[in-house]
């Protein structure tokens, strides 16, 4: 599942293409996405990209008349292509630009969405009770305290809460607990301060250092010019349960937190 350094290098590899280009057509090929896909995003043709931003996960392209949000699911991705190949068959929608620039999206599981809206966004319902972005001063050692005091759930599925932080999916949350030295299990209210503050200090040098490298790959996701993230070599946990802690050596175990797999040292995190 892409998560938020993937959506993150989306944004930055699609934004030129699109911002201050008009919608010359939307095409609609397959409307059942996770939600069904309004007629009313039709009113985006004749509109201008005013900007390319993102929030959480999702990928919003504000026009005067509204915006639409995009959200890639578990393996979708988006594309610029100058000129389009006809379209496969996971090939759900397409922004046809007056450059002569298509953006695809491609959803083989249809978990995505494009959903087109004309309130004010704050309104949103998928964006009105989300945290504070990781790599903004808002999320700090702070607001984490806050938010975990009292908390008996583990560390790890706190972290991966989107009314926490938004964006700390199972892949650096795992990176981060690890580089902290914070078992995943460990209650979230019983972290001290400046393990919190550790914990922050890491989340964020983790996503940076991720979005860097441009994402990480591991079966489907793909940067919007087509090439793969690197940052999965610099994995020193998620994936890697059985084998070696790259730091002291001790096997690391894996186990299940949330239905999610979670991977740590024994050694290193307490």
């Amino acid at each position: 599942m892409p998560e938020l350094p993937e959506v993150e290098v989306t944004r930055q590899g699609i934004a030129p293409h699109l911002l201050d280009q008009v919608v010359s057509q939307v095409v609609v090929r397959e409307p059942r996405l996770r939600w069904p896909v309004s007629d009313r995003i039709q009113d985006l043709v004749g509109q201008r990209v005013r900007s390319v931003s993102r929030r959480a996960k999702y990928l919003l392209l504000e026009t005067e008349a509204g915006v639409l949000i995009l959200h890639l699911g578990m393996s979708g991705s988006l594309r610029v292509l100058n000129p389009a190949p006809p379209p496969g068959k996971h090939d759900h929608l397409d922004l046809v630009l007056d450059s002569g620039a298509v953006l695809r999206l491609n959803d083989p599981r249809r978990f995505g969405a494009a959903i087109w809206w004309q309130l004010p966004l704050e309104a949103q319902p998928l964006l009105a009770k989300l945290g504070p972005e990781p790599l903004t001063l808002a999320f700090n050692v702070d607001h984490l305290a806050t938010r975990l005091k009292g908390k008996k759930g583990a560390i790890k599925t706190a972290l991966m809460d989107n009314h926490v932080v938004v964006g700390v999916g199972n892949i650096y949350a795992n990176e981060a607990l690890f580089a902290a030295g914070i078992h995943p299990k460990r209650a979230a209210g019983n972290v001290s301060r400046a393990r919190l503050g550790k914990l922050v200090e890491e989340v964020k040098r983790v996503l940076a250092r991720a979005i860097e490298q441009g994402g990480t790959t591991l079966k489907d996701f793909t940067q919007a010019d087509g090439k793969p993230g690197y940052f999965v070599q610099q994995l020193n946990v998620y994936g890697r349960g059985g084998l070696p802690c790259n730091t002291c050596g001790t096997e690391l175990r894996e186990i299940k937190l949330g239905q999610r797999a979670t991977v740590y040292c024994p050694h290193c995190q307490s």
